[in-house]
């Protein structure tokens, strides 16, 4: 199993900016991919975007053009950037590696990281 720790959220004015980043306790190097997920209260837990080893990136069309997911293997660390957000943002976040097959994630739930979208 990968450790993995999310940090960065907190709350933003519409519009604003905020950085997420995915801490793994090993090597992310071999994983073949990894994804940023988020639940909004009373709503399921969807994928909002991934990436894989060889740098390609997916996207949940709500967050198309405003998010971009980026990793450093050196740091053994995943980030979504979120720019332009919106108050349907509201969310907590979480990573997770993503199997080859159908991208099921195969890491247990971590606690994830609150991002709060309000003026």
């Amino acid at each position: 199993q990968v450790q993995l720790v999310e940090s960065g959220g907190g709350l933003v004015q519409p519009g604003g900016s905020l950085r997420l980043s995915c801490a793994a306790s090993g090597s992310i190097f071999s994983i073949y991919a990894m994804g940023w997920y988020r639940q909004a209260p009373g709503k399921q837990r969807g994928l909002v975007a991934a990436i894989t080893s060889g740098g390609s990136t997916t996207y949940a069309d709500y967050v198309q053009g405003r998010f971009t997911i980026s990793s450093d293997n050196a740091k053994n660390t995943v980030y979504l950037q979120m720019n332009s957000l919106k108050p349907e943002d509201t969310a907590v976040y979480y990573c997770n590696a993503r199997s080859p097959e159908y991208g099921h994630p195969t890491q247990p739930w971590g606690q994830g990281t609150q991002v709060t979208v309000s003026s």
